[in-house]
This record gives structure tokens, C-alpha cells and sequence, in this order.
């Protein structure tokens, strides 16, 4: 009997990932473990890895990885995967590197630039006119190199088109996260999230920078004792008085060394660490009230005022947008 479309087996989408020598391999094996572990969860993917010619390459760890196929014999791919390296100005002026990412573009649905990678997609033409971002610390150089690129130095992820790119190494797991959630829906990517023991997740234009990597870090091993005593739980009840007693020392102490080395009071950075909580529930589809009790705000309306100091838009309305950026990535 002749299977028909509603019996016959669906084609997995195919994950294409190019790999090349001095490849950062945290920047292809994290968005792999995530289309890997969907598969654990869903219908999953056919996950290819790739070389211009086929060939084992190089890491910039020095480890050989052997590929699946060749550029030539690829085929068409649902998503290409072009991940980051720390050389990115001399391996992406490679002509024949370009090609074989261009090569790829021209056969896939989707494109994405991991960390530097989006160097490779620029350098290839393929972001011109649209919206990117990359790594801080290599985010400058693409707008300076790529003018016809709207750099989002600050974003986790940027979705243009069907170009999508992302800041290093974790902001990888969050954009491919996001890819997966396209195809399989918020659940499937919220197991696989939790399966990665990740947030599940962080929205493509909350910031590269929250409160733990704002501006310089502590400098003292008091200040590193309660920054990392704050992060393990921001929902506490802290005040300046149980932190000082936590550190062994004055409040007037703490407060004046805080500020010292990181330009804000115990209080204040405690605050920022809770905000940065309550977005990644807020993302994960928490309520504005269940977002602000997890956090440790006392009520809703503290919550609005915190994202409103910092974002100047109000909980509500920052889910508001970012479902409707999902809505719109879907059509």
C-alpha cells in the first residue's frame, strides 16, 4: 500500500554545521548538544557537520575533528550553523572559506552566525542592510568592517530575515534554543533547556551584559565573597546589615568598598541580579506576579518599577514583544 502524505514518514529538518581549522568548538558544540537533545524530545533533526572539502579539521584547541561530508555533497539544509573563532579577521578572508559558506547559504532555508561567525556571513554578503550582533569584544570591528550592517553590540541574538546571529559561546545554546522552539514549540525547547540545565531562555535583545558582567569585576575577596553569595539566590531578603554580618564586616565597610570596585552599593547590585531574574522567568512564560515572588521583589508593582528604571518599558509590555517576535519569526 502506497503511503500518503499524512502516513508518510516526515523528513527531519537538516542541521548543516561548517566547520573549518581554528573553529571555536564550544561555539558548534553547544547549539549541537541542543539540536542533538531535541531529538530526545521531538522528531528532532538530521545533524550534518561539514568541511569545504570533507576533510578532519583543526579546533583552536588543537583537536582534530573528523566531519561528516563535504560542501559539494551537503545537499539542501533546513539550517546552516557557521560557529565563531578567535581568528576570525584572517580565517573569514579566506576566498575559498567564503565560497563554501555562500555555497551553503544559497542551499539552506535559515543561516546562522555563532559568536564571530558573523564575520563569515558578512564577509560572504549575506547580512548586508540587515540588523547583527556578535561578541562584545569583536562587535565594534564588524560594524567598523561591515558598515552596511546594524550592529547589536549589546543583543544575546539577532533575527533579520532568515539570518539569525548571536553574542559567544553560551549566547549559542540561547539562539539555538530559540531556532528549536521555532520548529517544535515552547515546550520541546523549555525540556531541552532544562535537559541542558540552561535558562530557558534568554530573549535575543535582552542584554549581553547583565549585573554579574557590568562594568569591573571584584577586586578584593570581599567583594568576590558577595557577589557570588548574592548570585546563588537573588530572591533573599539581603540587606546591607546580613550581608556585612555574612562577610564579617562593618556595613559602612562593605558599602564603601562595593562601590569602590564595582560603582554600586550592596543594595543596588543586589536589585540588578533580581531584575536579571525576573526576565529569565518573565522569557520562560512566567506571570509579571509569579516573575516578581521567584525573584524576591514584594510585589508586582516593585518589579515594574525596577524594569522600568532599567529597560524603560514595563514587564508586560517586554512579553508583549517578545511573543510577538516569536509569533512573527514563525509566519
Amino acid at each position: 500500500m502506497h503511503s500518503t502524505p499524512s502516513t508518510a514518514a516526515r523528513r527531519l529538518p537538516r542541521v548543516g554545521i561548517l566547520l573549518f581549522d581554528d573553529v571555536k568548538m564550544l561555539d558548534f558544540v553547544g547549539p549541537a548538544e541542543v539540536f542533538f537533545e531535541a531529538n530526545q524530545r521531538s522528531a528532532g533533526y538530521e545533524i550534518v557537520t561539514i568541511s569545504r572539502t570533507g576533510q578532519p579539521v583543526t579546533t583552536s584547541m588543537g583537536i582534530q575533528v573528523a566531519v561528516q561530508t563535504s560542501v559539494a555533497d551537503a545537499g539542501r539544509l533546513d539550517t546552516l550553523i557557521v560557529p565563531g573563532t578567535e581568528k576570525a579577521l584572517t580565517v573569514f578572508a579566506d576566498p575559498q572559506l567564503l565560497d563554501a559558506v555562500a555555497e551553503l547559504a544559497s542551499r539552506s532555508t535559515r543561516i546562522a552566525g555563532i559568536c564571530t561567525g558573523a564575520f563569515g556571513l558578512a564577509a560572504a554578503g549575506l547580512l548586508a542592510g540587515k540588523s547583527a550582533t556578535t561578541h562584545w569584544k569583536f562587535s565594534s570591528t564588524l560594524a567598523e568592517r561591515f558598515p552596511d550592517i546594524d550592529v547589536q553590540a549589546e543583543a544575546i541574538f539577532v533575527h533579520d530575515g532568515n539570518t539569525f546571529t548571536s553574542a559567544g559561546v553560551a549566547a549559542g545554546i540561547d539562539l539555538a534554543l530559540s531556532l528549536l522552539e521555532l520548529d517544535y514549540g515552547p515546550g520541546v525547547a523549555r525540556s531541552v533547556a532544562q535537559l541542558l540545565l540552561v535558562h530557558m531562555k534568554r530573549s535575543g535583545n535582552q542584554s549581553q551584559f547583565s549585573a554579574a558582567l557590568q562594568g569591573p569585576p571584584p577586586r578584593t575577596p570581599l567583594i568576590t565573597v558577595i557577589t557570588d553569595h548574592i548570585s546563588e539566590d537573588p530572591s533573599r531578603p539581603y540587606t546591607v546589615g546580613s550581608l556585612a554580618s555574612f562577610a564579617n564586616v562593618s556595613p559602612r565597610h562593605l558599602t564603601r568598598v562595593m562601590r569602590d570596585e564595582l560603582g554600586m552599593s550592596p543594595i543596588e547590585y543586589v536589585t540588578s541580579m533580581r531584575l536579571d531574574l525576573a526576565v529569565s522567568y518573565l522569557d520562560s512564560g512566567a506571570s509579571v506576579a509569579d516573575a516578581a515572588a521567584h525573584s524576591g521583589y514584594a510585589t508586582p508593582v516593585s518589579l515594574r518599577r525596577s524594569f522600568v528604571a532599567r529597560f524603560t518599558i514595563t514587564p508586560s509590555e517586554y512579553q508583549r514583544r517578545f511573543q510577538s517576535t516569536r509569533r512573527d519569526a514563525r509566519v
